[in-house]
């Protein structure tokens, strides 16, 4: 098996880091930029992240989605559909 070479990395904000993809993201400003509550608390950093840079940051916004449209966006998989599902059903909303 095959393992991607990581290569040293530094945010912004100087963190350091190591990644393997052409992911941008820095672990350490995932960790501090975590909401302590809400739907995006609940995801993934990567999902999280891909939502809020495509303006989706409300579950009213989320639900202007199908989840056909929402798969389409990169950082979302199909393991992440469910917690959405869910927090969408708790506020009696759904996607499109």
């Amino acid at each position: 098996m095959l393992t991607a070479e990581k290569s040293l990395r530094i945010c912004e904000k100087g963190h350091t880091y190591y990644k393997s993809t052409d992911c941008r993201s820095c672990p350490t400003c995932d960790k501090e930029n975590k909401p302590s509550s809400g739907f995006l608390s609940k995801l993934s950093s990567p999902a999280r992240n891909a939502l809020v840079h495509e303006g989706i940051d409300t579950l009213q916004k989320l639900s202007q989605y199908t989840e056909k449209d929402i798969l389409k966006i990169h950082g979302i998989g199909p393991a992440t559909l469910p917690s959405m599902r869910s927090s969408l059903e708790e506020e009696g909303l759904s996607f499109k």
